[in-house]
């Protein structure tokens, strides 16, 4: 044995992350990456490769920052094309994801426009396969939230955002994705704590999220017996641009730090989550719920 490898050492998570306080702070929605303190990890420097996606081709909504960012950083990493869906006004983050993804040498396909539009939402796949020749991984992570002071006061137009972003969008997606896709193909779907743990102020959201957990398992169900799985990630409380966008600046000084690791997580620490799901080493994993959370329970 190597004095190397005699030397390493576990790395505590607690700790190698911000675990302190966030600074109060608050964008408009959608958010970007740029104004925020501090800046998240995408895993940009730190996600290391193994082949596991070689040859393949994935289409990730929501790709231009936050968790989408650091899926399709690596993804790209593990040999796949990727072709990240955004709102236009994100485009500058959605040209720092495409660089990432070309500077592993792999092609990047940008795809702006609003997930609330059955006609883009659906047009994306083609564009995909077009580009591609071939669609391996749907990740369907795109999503809306905002801090509810009551849900009396919940305006209908904000639930209705809400419910399109999250879940017609994601219909549509996987609905012109699945005729497309072969065995061995993968569907992920970017759940959430939420779902399980719901937090009032995000009600409309975290319905959703429910929801989603219910099409992960149920189309897990229909799309086992021809060789495509069907999962989902459960993040809990993540550093992203959602969320100085959601509007609880008085929350940032204590986000993320009532779990057991005692600090909230950067978008870096799910994308092996979503590489075991989309690759060869998840085939026999389908209609699963992946919990990211920091220790939080489901």
């Amino acid at each position: 044995m190597t004095d190397e490898k005699q030397d390493h050492q576990p790395q505590d998570p607690r700790a190698g992350y911000h675990d302190g306080p966030f600074p109060e702070q608050v964008q408009k929605q959608p958010g970007l990456t740029a104004p925020m303190e501090p800046q998240p990890d995408h895993g940009e420097e730190s996600y290391e490769g193994n082949n596991a996606l070689p040859g393949k081709a994935a289409l990730i909504t929501g790709g231009d920052s936050g968790i989408g960012r650091a899926v399709a950083i690596a993804f790209a990493r593990e040999g796949a094309d990727v072709a990240i869906s955004y709102l236009p006004e994100e485009e500058a983050d959605a040209q720092d994801t495409a660089a990432w993804i070309r500077k592993a040498g792999q092609r990047a396909l940008l795809l702006p426009g609003d997930g609330r539009s059955e006609e883009f939402s659906t047009r994306i796949v083609a564009d995909t396969l077009a580009e591609f020749g071939r669609l391996d991984v749907v990740v369907l992570n795109a999503a809306y939230q905002k801090n509810r002071d009551s849900f009396e006061a919940l305006p209908t137009e904000e639930f209705d955002r809400v419910f399109k972003t999250n879940l017609y969008s994601l219909l549509w997606t996987a609905r012109a994705a699945v005729p497309h896709l072969k065995a061995g193909a993968s569907i992920i779907t970017t759940a959430s704590i939420q779902a399980f743990n719901p937090s009032p102020e995000l009600i409309d959201y975290a319905m959703t999220k429910g929801a989603q957990v219910a099409f992960t398992k149920a189309l897990a169900q229909e799309l086992g017996p021809k060789g495509i799985r069907v999962n989902a990630v459960a993040p809990g409380p993540i550093w992203t641009p959602l969320i100085p966008a959601t509007e609880w600046p008085e929350k940032l000084p204590t986000f993320g730090q009532d779990t057991p690791l005692g600090r909230a997580g950067q978008p870096a620490e799910l994308a092996a989550a979503y590489v075991l799901l989309a690759s060869d080493s998840g085939s026999y994993i389908s209609g699963a719920v992946l919990p990211v959370t920091g220790g939080k329970g489901l």
